[in-house]
């Protein structure tokens, strides 16, 4: 073993770790990896970058935009309205919708359908009576299979191709993936819609019936005398949080604002609109001398009913509860001078919350799961600040299928979660397209722009026609099509970039010059002929369905992208030292890499399901499990039929 085989090899074990060690991003690991193959010399510092112009590279950047143009246009909404048979039974309707993903996915990014389609599926659990979970879980599985139908599939795809293209006998076609990834795709969507699914644990639905219902919505009235009359909503509500409750809502002058700011100043009359659990319902209202509003508003129409008017004029003439240390201690010019600052701010206030709140008067409570790339991962909700930007609230979290036990300003929101929010219906959308989340609430099919719709239609038919009719390379082909949406507005400008999963896109840029370097250095090699003597002995099938079997399982723990950039090398080094075909082996990295069907973390589309599904980490492996057994029994005779070895 050479001086720099030792260091490649060290480099990738380092980076594997890391990978799926998960505490830091795909991107970032890749980064340090190409920096690690540079500063040690494996990777010369002019080529270090060279990834971000490799075809592959560009060509999963345009994919990713002209998926925003299907999404957008409403595309994709008409051929689900078209497809989907809004009265059948459980094993037809399944097989539609699991077969619809598939069929988006192999033309479209897999993240993308799998979160037009995800409502669609929630609807159709609740007509078939079925677990929301038994029909997410089959549906992103599809999804994932539809990927290794086309070269623009899923990103392996386009990698596997760009390795082939390094050997010099070019890439491959666009349709070459088809004749051994469209079988799997449909027995793997036969198998699901007529058995998997009812391999599928029946978890409870996470969503508003999911959460806990311990806590209760409840209105308290601040009486003069109450502790809390005259503090700032921010420091009631951290008092609130010891007993874990929190203001959700403030009602003034019978006007209601449903997300007040925290700067306001809280007045003697004002409700407070409190969610809390039942038991410490009791410790909220003693802390601060709150009252509840049916039994205060019943007391006080009895005071005002037994007082004679002119006691109660008197009554305005005397001094009312403690004027507080700012008052009594600048004296009563200071005091007036405060009370209209006071009551100037609260007004200027008033004027935002009540133009805010009604600007949509209907109220409503939204189901929204985390998006893997969504922006607010990590981020809590007063990080966010989601009542002064969008003027909702965060009700609850569920995270693993039962409610989050955090205080839920402070929680640190992951991928996969399912938020409960609260606020006007036109803010809950916006916040939900700000911020990358997918709403689970029924929405109906329809084509925003039918025009854009068949232009993006069109565009992305013409651009798939040029790379798979050999007129244009791939990379041309679809950045022409990316070109055409700009011009036509099919994806609006500024969503160009946006619609870019840039961490992938580093990913595979910092990943190719390693996985070069694992070639160059002989170390790809060494690690082929170290399968093949312990393991295949010399068996060119066995060593096929080695190299399956472990891209399927590196798959399940970290990035597909990542799995196929390691796995290349290797599946080129162990078909040379068998004399073998080194095409068959490169589809298999492919077929292995999309099937990432064990754990949440395996794919996005399994992480987008895990809240809304009510999963639990150990839950995918029973659907998962037979279906990659299959994956397997079907690939392997059909790899070697159709590329012999």
């Amino acid at each position: 073993m050479t001086h720099d085989q030792i260091l490649i090899l060290t480099i990738l074990l380092a980076t594997v770790g890391l990978f799926l060690w998960g505490r830091w991003r795909h991107d970032m690991v890749a980064a340090a990896a190409l920096l690690a193959c540079v500063l040690v010399g494996l990777v010369e510092p002019a080529a270090a970058f060279a990834g971000f112009g490799h075809p592959a590279v560009v060509t999963v950047a345009c994919v990713l935009v002209l998926s925003r143009g299907l999404q957008s246009s409403g595309a994709v909404d008409a051929l689900a309205a078209r497809l989907l048979p809004a009265k059948a039974g459980i094993a037809l309707s399944l097989a539609a919708l699991v077969g619809l993903g598939a069929l988006l996915s192999g033309f479209m990014n897999n993240v993308g359908a799998m979160a037009l389609l995800m409502p669609v599926a929630m609807q159709l659990a609740s007509r078939l009576e079925l677990p929301p979970g038994r029909v997410l879980m089959p549906l992103a599985f599809g999804t994932i299979l539809g990927g290794m139908t086309t070269m623009i599939g899923t990103p392996p795809n386009l990698i596997v191709s760009g390795f082939r293209a390094q050997q010099g006998t070019g890439g491959f076609a666009m349709f070459d993936f088809t004749p051994v990834g469209l079988s799997v795709a449909v027995v793997g969507t036969l198998f699901i819609a007529v058995l998997g699914w009812r391999l599928v644990p029946a978890r409870e639905k996470a969503g508003t019936e999911g959460f806990e219902t311990g806590a209760y919505l409840t209105e308290v009235r601040v009486p003069a005398e109450s502790k809390a009359a005259g503090m700032h909503l921010r420091e009631i509500e951290t008092r609130l949080d010891e007993a874990g409750a929190q203001i959700i809502g403030l009602v003034r002058n019978e006007v209601r604002m449903s997300a007040p700011q925290s700067g306001r100043k809280v007045l003697a009359g004002d409700i407070l609109v409190i969610e809390a659990d039942i038991e410490a319902l009791p410790e909220v209202l003693a802390t601060l001398g709150l009252k509840l509003e049916e039994a205060g508003s019943s007391s006080e129409e009895q005071a005002s009913e037994e007082e004679p008017k002119g006691d109660t004029a008197a009554s305005n003439d005397k001094p009312t509860g403690n004027p507080g240390p700012r008052a009594a201690d600048q004296g009563p010019a200071a005091d007036t001078s405060q009370m209209k600052k006071d009551a100037t701010d609260d007004g200027e206030a008033d004027k935002e919350d009540a133009a805010r709140t009604s600007a949509d008067n209907e109220i409503g409570l939204m189901e929204l799961v985390v998006r893997p790339e969504a922006s607010l991962i990590g981020r809590s909700a007063k990080d966010l600040l989601l009542r002064t930007r969008y003027g909702l609230n965060l009700l609850a979290v569920s995270r693993d299928g039962t409610r989050s036990k955090a205080r839920l300003r402070t929680l640190k929101i992951r991928a996969g979660d399912l938020l409960l929010m609260q606020g006007p219906l036109e803010a809950l959308a916006e916040f939900a397209a700000d911020s990358g989340c997918v709403p689970l609430a029924e929405r109906e099919l329809r084509i925003p722009d039918r025009r854009k719709a068949w232009a993006a239609g069109a565009i992305m038919a013409f651009a798939v026609g040029g790379a798979a009719l050999g007129l244009l390379p791939a990379a041309i082909s679809f950045a022409l099509g990316v070109l055409a949406s700009m011009a036509l507005r099919t994806v609006p400008l500024r969503a160009v970039y946006e619609s870019i999963d840039w961490p992938v896109i580093v990913l595979l840029a910092a990943l190719i010059p390693v996985a070069g370097a694992m070639e160059s250095t002989g170390g790809a090699d060494l690690i082929a002929r170290g399968l093949l003597d312990g393991i295949a002995r010399g068996d060119a099938i066995i060593a096929l369905a080695l190299v399956l079997i472990v891209t399927m399982f590196l798959s399940d723990v970290m990035n597909n992208a990542a799995t196929a950039a390691v796995m290349c090398p290797i599946a080129i080094g162990t078909a040379a030292a068998l004399g073998a075909n080194a095409d068959a082996f490169l589809m298999a990295v492919a077929i292995g890499a999309s099937c990432a069907f064990l754990t949440p973390i395996g794919h996005q589309n399994n992480t987008l399901i895990l809240g809304p599904g009510g999963f639990r980490f150990g839950d995918y492996w029973r659907l998962g499990l037979p279906l990659e057994l299959l994956v397997v029994a079907v690939s392997i005779p059909l790899l070697v039929l159709v590329w012999p070895l």
